[in-house]
């Protein structure tokens, strides 16, 4: 990356199971991961001691004051300026971050997710491009159901009753909200293959502008 030139900084947000991780798997892909230094929002959740609470009982993991948001500010402005950063790692099935970091080097493109990233006014100010990610909430539904039940452990019971607690009541007052302040809007999540495409060539062409 040269010197001079400031990395491309592009936000993929989108509602829970919309979505966001196959469209930036696709960018990733398209565009080169040689290139990108991808950050998921979702590596930045507090230890679960941390995560606010609904009604007292149920961990509230889908409001803002559960992501060390200013944390993240500072890694995505360290790699701005072209240094290596410590991005942090976490444990899903036991909700806490752990004791190590993962080292990640400046690239001229640096890939930001998570459903909570537009609701965020000094993450927002930092992305060149704003992608937001627009599925059906019965379609993520069933996605998150899937994953969580798959990937963390949960039982159907328990992902059934924080979607209407807090992740649908979250969506509402946050997530789509903060569609507005899209630049770019994808429907159909990671099926849109063109928009995707559009979105890689776009990036594309800003990376060899930078380049020249």
């Amino acid at each position: 990356m040269a010197a001079q030139h400031r990395p491309i900084t592009i936000g993929v947000a989108g509602g829970t199971g919309s979505g966001k991780t196959t469209i930036s798997n696709a960018l990733l892909t398209r565009v080169g991961e040689h290139h990108i230094a991808y950050l998921p929002h979702d590596t930045y959740y507090k230890d679960i001691i941390h995560i606010p609470l609904y009604e007292g009982r149920i961990r509230n993991f889908d409001h803002p004051d559960a992501l060390d948001t200013h944390l993240m500010v500072a890694n995505i402005e360290e790699l701005q300026t072209g240094r290596s950063t410590e991005i942090p790692v976490y444990d899903f099935r036991e909700h806490k971050r752990l004791p190590y970091t993962h080292t990640m080097g400046p690239q001229p493109i640096i890939l930001v997710e998570g459903i909570l990233i537009f609701a965020e006014p000094e993450l927002r100010k930092l992305f060149d491009v704003k992608i937001f990610v627009d599925t059906d909430s019965d379609v993520r539904f069933i996605r998150r159901l899937q994953r969580d039940i798959a990937e963390r452990g949960r039982t159907a019971e328990s992902v059934i009753e924080q979607y209407l607690k807090t992740v649908r009541p979250m969506h509402l007052q946050f997530v789509e909200p903060s569609k507005r302040y899209a630049d770019i809007i994808i429907p159909e999540g990671g099926f849109n293959t063109v928009a995707i495409d559009m979105v890689a060539d776009r990036i594309r062409t800003m990376l060899q502008n930078q380049e020249r």
